[in-house]
């Protein structure tokens, strides 16, 4: 009795453990979700790849205006016009109507120079590194659409506003190096 006991026992919390592998968070979905966008962008021929100089995968860039003026080095400073993004569902538009008649804004703007249009100074080595590869191939002049996945933006973890696994896409204008 004792020993049917324990194999019973013992199968239940097998069964429980395995069961629990399996399951879906919502992490889990989220990641998928912003790596398929991520991929969909990376197989667009209106966009380029750059590999990145950690080696630890590419973003997707798109032209949106030439620059002639220089590249700016890693140790670089350099003053950027720039808005950062992301979508909370990337199949839906930026903006719009739930089945209850509500606005959902669904395009979230989580850092922009935008509103007053005064460039940023930062060190190029001290932004994330989706964020640095692209300075390192931009031209001063240089407007940039930029994708950054997960893994080049902030990671598992996140940031402050950030969740882990956040697929991100800045517009990047190098307006000089100082």
């Amino acid at each position: 009795m004792k020993r049917n006991s324990i194999l019973i026992f013992t199968l239940f919390f097998t069964l429980l453990f395995s069961a629990c592998d399996k399951t879906e968070t919502f992490n889990d979905q989220w990641q998928l979700d912003n790596e398929a966008q991520f991929t969909a962008i990376a197989t667009n021929p209106a966009y380029t790849k750059l590999n990145s100089q950690s080696g630890k995968g590419f973003v997707m860039y798109k032209e949106i205006q030439s620059g002639d003026g220089e590249t700016p080095y890693f140790t670089d400073k350099v003053k950027v016009l720039y808005t950062g993004w992301y979508k909370n569902i990337w199949s839906m538009p930026d903006t719009y109507t739930d089945n209850k008649n509500n606005i959902i804004y669904n395009k979230v703007i989580f850092d922009s120079t935008e509103n007053n249009n005064i460039p940023r100074t930062f060190a190029v080595n001290g932004v994330v590194d989706g964020f640095s590869t692209a300075l390192q191939h931009m031209r001063v002049g240089d407007k940039w659409e930029v994708w950054m996945p997960w893994k080049l933006a902030y990671g598992e973890s996140g940031n402050s506003s950030i969740q882990g696994y956040t697929t991100l896409v800045f517009e990047i204008e190098l307006v000089s190096i100082e």
